[in-house]
């Protein structure tokens, strides 16, 4: 289970942003919706243990996250939550496969090249493992970034404008490896964009005005 209760945040005196609650079963998949300043960001960035909220609790599998210290928050944020971004932010000298064992890495976790193999072979992208980022297409990229996000098998995996600046093939192609990848990994997905393509293909909408 993941929720917020009564988050609300402020700014350097500014506006105060405040969200409404939210709980989300284990394993659901939600989108995200919100136009530019909605408070999207913040939200993505409260959920993701990155920001804490002027006031209000984010519970993730019964913790809640801003009474963890900032050391065990970062751990539990590698364990516990996949993030995808836009664009890939990969090391460029790392091999793919080398990116994906430093993401276990900073969970404090063992290595694991098998769970490696794996999650590269579920996304179709095996043969890619010894490659470097600059050896890529973009849309190998963005498979290597969902890898990396559900390589420790997170709770709760976060797309953050996965499909704005793909055009409509692609865009269907990567919201698919999403849906798949959280099916297979058992997590729970949110999608957040302002990207209207994409709201067909999700019962679960919390929008932000």
């Amino acid at each position: 289970m993941i929720s917020i209760k009564s988050v609300s945040h402020t700014y350097n005196g500014a506006q105060q942003i405040s969200f409404k609650d939210w709980e989300i079963n284990n394993g659901e998949q939600w989108l995200l919706l919100g136009q530019s300043g909605s408070g999207k960001t913040t939200l993505l960035h409260i959920l993701t243990g990155i920001l804490k909220p002027t006031q209000g609790e984010v519970n993730i599998d019964q913790t809640s996250i801003y009474q963890l210290s900032s050391k065990a928050l970062d751990q539990f944020r590698g364990q516990k939550i996949g993030i995808i971004f836009q664009k890939p932010h990969l090391i460029k000298s790392l091999s793919i496969a080398e990116n994906l064992t430093m993401a276990q890495s900073f969970a404090k976790l063992p290595e694991d090249l098998n769970r490696v193999d794996e999650v590269l072979t579920s996304l179709g992208i095996a043969d890619k493992r010894a490659a470097y980022p600059s050896e890529l297409s973009q849309g190998q990229l963005q498979r290597v970034s969902i890898a990396r996000a559900v390589i420790n098998k997170p709770t709760l995996l976060i797309a953050d404008e996965p499909t704005s600046s793909l055009d409509d093939e692609n865009a269907a192609a990567v919201l698919q490896l999403l849906m798949h990848q959280s099916g297979l990994n058992q997590a729970t997905l949110v999608v957040a964009t302002h990207d209207k393509r994409v709201k067909d293909a999700f019962t679960n909408t919390y929008s932000l005005t």
